[in-house]
Formats: C-alpha cells, structure tokens, sequence
C-alpha cells in the first residue's frame, strides 16, 4: 500500500533545492518611479511625464470605441428581430430589415480598415463582404417571397 505523503527525506531534498535555487527580483510595478532634480522619487508618474497606466487606459478606450461597428449591427438585428416578434403581422418587414441590416453591415466591412472592423472582421475582407450580401440577398428574396399578411 503506498501512502499519498511524501517522505521525510524527500521533504528534506525540496527544502534544500528550494534554499539552493537564487531568490526572484521582486516584480515591479507598470508605473517606474522617476527621480526629480533633487533626486527625490516621485511615485505614480511614468518615464513620460504622465500619470501611470495612462497609457494602458487610452489602449482599453480605443478598443471599446473598435468594437462600435459591432454593437450598432447587433443592436440593429435585436430591435429588427423585437418588431417581428411583436405580433405575426411584422414577419415580412422584420425579413426584409434583416436583409437591409446584412447589406449595410457588407458596405461597413468593405468600407472600414482591418484595424477599425473589430468583430466584424472575422475572414478576409472580400470573404465576409461576400458572405453578409449572400445572407442579405438571401434574406431580401424569402422577405419578398413571403406572402403579405393581413
């Protein structure tokens, strides 16, 4: 039967590979500390001049802002998809808003640089331009298909 504890001799051999093993720098901060005139530290300013993280914060701003795109055609299909759900009567103008919805989303994927498509960039660019039309014209045939309801 072996037991699940480990042996005082191999205790003994971890704490000394432990001891023998150099001692880790301590972390430092994202924020180094810069010295004025006087040689005085100053905490909490970057080497720049500003103030520390200010760097990293504008970074996570810009990749919200990125994401715009993104949001608006989300929040587009969501309202889109509430009319039609409203009542059975909206069926085919929730279709054909899709559809609209899908082909603005191709023209702003076509139209937007790689860096500013966010999530909407998810293939190459001719290949999502591509796939959002065939959806969109997909989607605007089975709207106009689509029997009026009284």
């Amino acid at each position: 039967m072996r037991h699940s504890a480990p042996s005082a001799s191999r205790l003994r051999r971890q704490r000394r590979a432990a001891a023998a093993r150099p001692a880790a720098a301590p972390a430092r901060s994202l924020a180094a500390h810069v010295r004025d005139e006087a040689g005085r530290q100053q905490p909490g300013r970057d080497e720049a001049g500003g103030r520390a993280g200010s760097r990293r914060a504008g970074a996570s701003g810009r990749l919200r802002w990125r994401q715009l795109p993104y949001l608006a055609v989300i929040c587009c299909l969501a309202l889109a998809l509430v009319w039609m759900r409203q009542s059975g009567q909206n069926v085919r103008g929730g279709t054909l808003a899709v559809a609209g919805i899908l082909f603005a989303t191709a023209l702003t994927r076509l139209a937007l640089p790689e860096r500013r498509a966010g999530m909407l960039a998810s293939r190459r660019r001719l290949t999502d331009v591509a796939v959002l039309a065939a959806l969109g014209a997909g989607l605007l045939m089975a709207g106009l298909l689509l029997p009026a309801q009284p």
